[in-house]
């Protein structure tokens, strides 16, 4: 039998962090960060980081591993989840994989697709395509070779529909089916959680996160990252919602009033994409609110959190 492991996600600002620190004070239970961003080191107030005294207090794994002009891939994702999980179980604790980094999660339950790096001709011919005679002619193209892939990419996803044709022209293989050959099982029973807001609260509580970030420092926190001469926005790190846009600003390229409203879009776009993923998820226990007690009458998660002081055979 797999060891079963919990999972805890949703969209950005619902609570979950919050949730899973609860937890982890009533549990013996080591967070295991699914995000993206996190894994970078100073990128702390725009990535709602815990805490120093909370990493003290509670262990936390996959936090501040990467310095920004890093990058990691799900693919690292899977290679260094599978391991702590398996040192967690064999410490007699429960692992609680925490985050709204849909890919991670993915890239855990169905693995993915060994994938060919980029082709600096092929990418910049696609590019030259997209900027003249528009994305809409990409995704036409792409819709030809791999219409799965196109149903999938919006039209104006430019970054994704640039890799979706890069990867066919370069292997002759469409997105969709490597993707399909590199799916594996996932070597534990996931118990999947999701604490889902309705979208109207969870839309004031972007914005009241947002006011709070910055009221925190946020603004600076990305200055000191903009002056570094190492990164710049084509760096994933640097590609992080509210760190692009204000990046953007000590560019010049946005001014002081667009610069809140293209957050909070960005924020809120990222939350709809993070409800469709959750809307196809199967065998997932959603919550409307971060309720530590309604997510202890899931039988499976009360065995699950008690079975974390013994250790794994």
């Amino acid at each position: 039998m797999k060891p079963r492991v919990l999972t805890l996600t949703g969209p950005t600002a619902s609570g979950k962090s919050g949730l899973a620190e609860e937890l982890a004070r009533r549990f013996p239970i080591e967070i295991i960060s699914v995000d993206s961003a996190v894994v970078y080191r100073g990128m702390d107030i725009g990535t709602a980081k815990p805490s120093p005294l909370v990493l003290k207090s509670i262990p936390h794994h996959l936090v501040d591993i990467r310095d920004p002009s890093d990058t990691y891939s799900a693919a690292d994702f899977r290679h260094d989840v599978i391991q702590i999980i398996r040192d967690v179980l064999v410490r007699g604790r429960s692992p609680l994989l925490v985050g709204g980094t849909m890919l991670y999660f993915r890239a855990l339950k169905n693995s993915i697709a060994q994938l060919p790096g980029a082709d600096a001709t092929i990418r910049e011919r696609i590019t030259k395509v997209g900027e003249n005679e528009g994305w809409d002619e990409v995704h036409r193209q792409l819709s030809q070779v791999d219409p799965i892939a196109a149903a999938r990419i919006n039209p104006n996803d430019a970054q994704r529909l640039q890799r979706a044709l890069e990867v066919y022209e370069i292997t002759g293989r469409t997105l969709s089916e490597l993707h399909e050959v590199g799916q594996v099982d996932c070597p534990f029973d996931l118990v999947e959680l999701a604490v889902v807001p309705p979208r109207a609260l969870l839309h004031v509580r972007i914005d009241e996160r947002l006011n709070a970030m910055l009221e925190a420092g946020f603004f600076d926190e990305v200055r000191l990252l903009f002056e570094r001469e190492d990164l710049n926005t084509e760096l994933p790190s640097m590609k992080a919602v509210g760190y692009r846009q204000i990046w953007s600003y000590l560019a010049g390229d946005l001014s002081e009033a667009q610069l809140r409203e293209k957050i909070g879009v960005a924020t809120r776009r990222l939350a709809k994409h993070q409800y469709t993923w959750l809307n196809s998820w199967d065998d997932l226990h959603v919550f409307e609110s971060a309720d530590i007690d309604q997510v202890l009458k899931i039988t499976d998660v009360s065995t699950i959190l008690t079975e974390g002081t013994k250790p794994a055979a």
